[in-house]
């Protein structure tokens, strides 16, 4: 993950207020990687079983969820990645609760060994929020804009705890403070609008770990944030999984973010996984042509590849008129005939990798996969 250049000291003596501002200043830009982080252990806090979710709609129900299952360790990081419209999100909102009452879920969905999918309302919400917390995409609709930061923090602890308040605001600083805003205790009585679009994440964040909570659903954190804020950003969720001990399911279309924030990658399409493997699996030995499509996608920096950027042709299905087969065969460059018939099972490919396609040995043999999504032009 790329940072910018820590803040240079000046030679010349400085003044106590700037000294406190450099002082902060470096903190959030403080290189903290993935590499430095705590390590999963092997206590499994959250497990998925062939999720399911659909939508009732006058033209048909829209299968937004088709057989999710994953497991969530202790201080581990679950990248789901996807284009939009791959169920992403609305997996995340099965886990909180929150679908609405017309969603159809079935399958399973375990905290700690605890069926979240039967429990009552008021159950969910004294999970919610405590031991399982959200950061939404969007700061800026996620905070109420006519309360102060310091009210919706300290509310967030009052709905758990029954603390007199000076100690809930107490809590709200010291969580502005670990997630590197300064001037926490002053920043309690500012609005949301007073706050830039990375501190209003960071303010998020601070709402998600309040509590301590056990799994922190990140969906698109640093959307609409620059490089330099979302790095800072991914940083601090890194540094708060360990302070608080927390496992982080993170949910993006970005790879970027991956690559420097997941354990394991979990690709997406149509509402289905269709591979799951070590990041690093997932990225060097794709075995899944969605997968290799999507790292064909992503500029190269390095000035190695001077080559334009190798787009997936055609559009995601409809989830509500499945195409038989592989969802993706309309859009496969690989696609044979039994990829229009039958659709792939999530298979065992190699060691704590699997993946949903009839050509896995194919790309496995490949030196470069997403060589398979180059134009006639460019030739193969």
């Amino acid at each position: 993950m790329s940072l910018t250049p820590p803040i240079n000291t000046p030679k010349a003596p400085t003044p106590p207020v700037e000294a406190a501002v450099t002082e902060a200043a470096e903190e959030v830009h403080a290189a903290h990687t993935l590499a430095d982080a705590r390590p999963p252990s092997d206590e499994e806090i959250l497990t998925v079983e062939n999720l399911t979710v659909e939508f009732p709609t006058d033209d048909g129900a829209v299968q937004a969820v088709r057989g999710l299952s994953y497991t969530l360790r202790a201080r581990e990081v679950l990248g789901i990645v996807g284009e939009s419209g791959s169920g992403k999100s609305v997996s995340s909102m099965a886990i909180m609760g929150l679908l609405p009452k017309s969603a159809r879920v079935r399958g399973s969905i375990r905290y700690r060994g605890q069926e979240l999918l039967t429990l009552r309302p008021k159950e969910q919400r004294a999970l919610r929020g405590r031991k399982i917390a959200m950061i939404f995409q969007d700061p800026m609709t996620s905070l109420n804009p006519v309360r102060s930061v310091g009210d919706q923090l300290a509310e967030a602890v009052l709905a758990h705890h029954l603390v007199p308040r000076r100690k809930a605001l107490a809590r709200a600083a010291e969580m502005l403070n670990l997630v590197g805003i300064p001037q926490a205790e002053r920043r309690l009585r500012a609005y949301p609008h007073e706050f830039s679009g990375g501190m209003r994440q960071r303010v998020m964040i601070a709402m998600a770990i309040i509590n301590n909570p056990d799994v922190i659903i990140a969906d698109e954190p640093t959307t609409a944030l620059d490089v330099t804020v979302q790095a800072q950003i991914l940083e601090k969720l890194l540094e708060v999984k360990d302070t608080v001990n927390a496992a982080i399911l993170m949910i993006t279309h970005d790879l970027g973010v991956i690559a420097g924030m997941a354990h394991r990658t979990l690709v997406m399409y149509a509402g289905k996984p269709v591979e799951v493997a070590a990041t690093d699996d997932v990225f060097y030995e794709p075995r899944m042509p969605y997968t290799a499509g999507l790292l064909g996608s992503i500029p190269a920096l390095d000035g190695e590849r001077d080559e334009r950027l190798r787009p997936i042709a055609g559009s995601p299905p409809s989830l509500i008129r499945l195409p038989a087969g592989c969802p993706f065969s309309p859009r496969c460059p690989l696609t044979t005939e039994v990829c229009r018939t039958d659709e792939p099972e999530l298979a065992e490919v190699g060691e704590g990798h699997r993946a949903a396609c009839h050509h896995s040995e194919r790309l496995a043999e490949a030196e470069d996969a997403t060589a398979f999504f180059r134009t006639p032009e460019e030739g193969r």
